[in-house]
Formats: C-alpha cells, sequence, structure tokens
C-alpha cells in the first residue's frame, strides 16, 4: 500500500476546532489519513514515501454538498427569475417530462460532478430520477455521494405512483450497498407532493435501515398554507406523526420556521440543509440559522441545482451564508467563518451518520481533502486563513482533490474526468431544449394567431 506525504503551508483539520497548524504533514495510507504529524517527524518516519509539497496552500477536509439535483445542471438559466410554483409548474415539469431519462441524467449528473470537483467539493447529496444513473456517474468520476431514492406522488419516466417508486428505489439500494463510494437515502420530494400512507412506509424502513430521508421541508408560505388545507395541521406536527421528525431527516430549505418548530427540531436532532443562494433567487425566504443554531440544530450547506442557484460553488454557498445570516439577524457575530466552515464540513458529515469517518482531517478517517492557492492579489496580506476562506477565497483557487486518497484535480486540472467530452455533451441538450422551447413558441404564437 502506497505511503504519500502532503506538505502543505497550513493545515485546517476542522477538528479539533479552530486550529490551524503550520509545518505539518499528513500522511495517506491506501484511501486513510493515517497520521497527522509535524513535517519534520514525517519526513524522518516514512522517508521512502512519496512527497506532494503544497508550499502555497492550506489543505481542508473536502467539502460536502448537501443538497443537490444534479442532473438539472443541464437546465442552467432555462428558466429565471420566477417564484417557486411558477418555475417548477409551468417550467421545470414540463421541460423534464419532455427530456428527462437515463441520457440526459448521465450527462447532466458528470457535468455537476465536474464543476463540484473543481470547486472542492468531495461528496454530494443528490436527489433526481434515475437514482441508478447517477449513482453509476458517480462511481466512474470516484466522487463520494449519497444517492436520493425519490419519491412522488406524480408518474414519471422513472416510476408510476408512490409504491414504484420506493420499490423501485429500494432494488436501486441494495444493488449499490456494497460501492464503498455510495450510500442510499429515501428522498420524498416534499410533504405537500407524498402522501401519508408513502410517508409512515419510508419512515418505517428508514429506522429498519438506518437510511437518511432528504427532503425539501418548509421552502416556501405557500407550502405552510397548503399542509393546513390538506391536512388540518402544520407540516412538521405532520412530519412527527408519521415517524419522520428525528436524527435521519435531512429537511432542507425550512425558510418558514417559528418558534415552536424551533424548539420541535432540537428536541427531534433533525438535520437542517440551507441553501441560502436558491433560495434568494426563487424569493422563498431565509432560514434562521442564528436562532437554530442557538437551538442547538445541526445545520449543513447545500446549492440545491444549477437550475435555481445557479451554480454549485460550495466556497461561494457558505460565503452567502454566512452574510445572510448576519444581515437578516442585524448582528455581526452571527455565523462566524468558522461556524461556515464547519457547516462544509464537519456538520455535513454528522447529518449523514459519518462524522466517525469524514468531515475533519484526523487519522483513521477517509482521505477526502482539498488543498486551496493563498498565493492571489485578493489573498494578500492574509492575516486569517478561515476567514479568507469564507470571505475572500474564489473557488477557481482549489488546486488539488482526493477522495479516498486518489488524485483526482492536481494543480487545477482534471486527471481523470474528460472535460471537453463533457462540455460537448451539455451543448447538445442546449440545442435540443432550445430547439423544444422555439417550437413551443411556434406553436403558442400560432394558435393566437
Amino acid at each position: 500500500m502506497d505511503t504519500v506525504l502532503l506538505l502543505p503551508r497550513l493545515l485546517v483539520p476542522v477538528r479539533p476546532r479552530l486550529q490551524v497548524l503550520e509545518q505539518m504533514a499528513v500522511v495517506l495510507e491506501g484511501e486513510t489519513i493515517k497520521a497527522v504529524l509535524p513535517r519534520s517527524e514525517a519526513i524522518a518516519t516514512y522517508q521512502d514515501a512519496g512527497r506532494i509539497e503544497l508550499p502555497e496552500h492550506v489543505l481542508l477536509p473536502g467539502f460536502i454538498n448537501m443538497h443537490t439535483h444534479s442532473a438539472m445542471s443541464l437546465l442552467r438559466g432555462y428558466a429565471d427569475d420566477l417564484n417557486l410554483q411558477v418555475w417548477l409548474n409551468e417550467h421545470i415539469w414540463p421541460i423534464e417530462k419532455a427530456f428527462v431519462g437515463p441520457d440526459f441524467v448521465h450527462d447532466g449528473t458528470r457535468l455537476a460532478i465536474a464543476e463540484m470537483l473543481r470547486g472542492g467539493t468531495t461528496f454530494f447529496n443528490d436527489l433526481y430520477f434515475f437514482p441508478e444513473v447517477t449513482a453509476a456517474a458517480a462511481v466512474e468520476a470516484g466522487i463520494r455521494a449519497c444517492i436520493g431514492l425519490p419519491v412522488i406522488d406524480v408518474p414519471t419516466a422513472w416510476a408510476g405512483d408512490e409504491n414504484d417508486y420506493i420499490d423501485k428505489g429500494l432494488r436501486v439500494s441494495e444493488s449499490w450497498q456494497n460501492e464503498p463510494l455510495l450510500n442510499t437515502a429515501f428522498s420524498p420530494h416534499a410533504p405537500y407532493s407524498v402522501g401519508d400512507d408513502a410517508l409512515r412506509r419510508i419512515a418505517k424502513m428508514s429506522t429498519e435501515r438506518d437510511l437518511r430521508v432528504h427532503m425539501h421541508v418548509l421552502e416556501s408560505g405557500w407550502e405552510v398554507d397548503e399542509s393546513i388545507r390538506q391536512h388540518g395541521k402544520p407540516t412538521l406536527e405532520r412530519l412527527h406523526d408519521v415517524g419522520l421528525l428525528n436524527e435521519r431527516l435531512l429537511a432542507v430549505h425550512m425558510t418558514q420556521l417559528n418558534g415552536t418548530d424551533l424548539t420541535a427540531l432540537a428536541g427531534a436532532d433533525v438535520n437542517v440543509i440551507h441553501c441560502p443562494e436558491s433560495n434568494l433567487k426563487l424569493g422563498n425566504g431565509i432560514c434562521e440559522v442564528g436562532k437554530l443554531h442557538d437551538h442547538g440544530v445541526n445545520l449543513a450547506l447545500g446549492t440545491d441545482s444549477a437550475a435555481s442557484n445557479n451554480d454549485l460553488d460550495l466556497l461561494a454557498e457558505s460565503r452567502t451564508a454566512a452574510l445572510l445570516a448576519k444581515g437578516y439577524s442585524a448582528d455581526p457575530c452571527v455565523m462566524n467563518a468558522f461556524q461556515a466552515l464547519e457547516m462544509l464540513t464537519i456538520n455535513a458529515a454528522k447529518a449523514l451518520g459519518m462524522s466517525n469517518q469524514l468531515g475533519s482531517i484526523e487519522a483513521g478517517k477517509l482521505a477526502d481533502l482539498c488543498a486551496v492557492r493563498l498565493d492571489s492579489l485578493h489573498t494578500t496580506p492574509m492575516y486569517d486563513v478561515v476567514s479568507h476562506l469564507i470571505y475572500t477565497v474564489s473557488s477557481q483557487q482549489v488546486s488539488h482533490v482526493w477522495v479516498g486518497g486518489r488524485m483526482l484535480i492536481q494543480d487545477g486540472g482534471f486527471l481523470h474526468l474528460d472535460v471537453d467530452e463533457i462540455i460537448d455533451k451539455a451543448k447538445y441538450w442546449e440545442q435540443k431544449i432550445t430547439a423544444q422551447a422555439r417550437a413551443a413558441r411556434s406553436k403558442e404564437y400560432n394558435l393566437h394567431e
């Protein structure tokens, strides 16, 4: 088994908290971190090991994107500046009905993976149709992923009804259960689009199989009203009643919280996934991360899809999250830089039930890492590297990425992905979707003649 020494200028291990280390080495052996040692000790101890010098870099745990619809990268910019219900019902769902299939999901997922890796993301938590295709694309690329098993109460190209979604999802989960890069999670779309019987079945199997439940929750004010109209109770009360309000729930968005909700979430150990840029762009409100943090709720970050963000840049997302929390609360101390970094790393690992494997640079953990260059105009001078990471650094400064000890990005270049091919495929879908949109507009115009 090969041993490699990573020798960065600075090391931010995330755990122990608040540490920034100099003159350190991270020893990789196979897919794991064997040791974190002073540089001189590591070189003396591992004289035959390979060495990777990172003289102008900070070394970090790989970032974890806790909410994606990766294949929707092919719909980046397709329908912008619209509210959520119009965006979904009149634009996204119709175009998905026309085009989504295995090829669309494969090509869109590869595009998303390339973008995420280039920005230091080593793990993504996905929710989309044809999850078996997403799984295969992730393994092919060498990135880690939690593959959502989608459930929704309308038929799509992938499944016909709620039970069909669940049954097909279980088969996907079982077929990939021995793949070390992958986990699976039940992914009911939202409380308003999945019925009680299906939610109870998901809750039961989540407990029996110890699988996470990845779900859009309290994303908009419309959802709050709809829950009362459909079920006669608030969303979180309903999720409690069907058995989903627990530590396995990954509740995405959460922009419509009240004081009672905060207490309920904290008491049930629910994980909240904050997607500030998507929420802002769709005008859905603001997740009160300061209050959630004060209540002890575990918070992680997701980008959402490139169709509603419009990128998959977690460093940019963390900057938005920190600044938005300060501005919304009128308190500059809310969501400090290190807390934002924790949301990208150890908090996300905790939400996935993997904090003993991921999220920090510690001996025995998986070697999912990224290095960021610090020798640019806008990162000079540097008094606090963590502050720079959240408020200053661009994702284009990510220079190296490792997943399970395997280097995937070196000096900003891809070692295993054919980026030209990925871009060509994306342009092919752009042409097809553009032609469809033009034909639809022409038909509508002719009908009004």
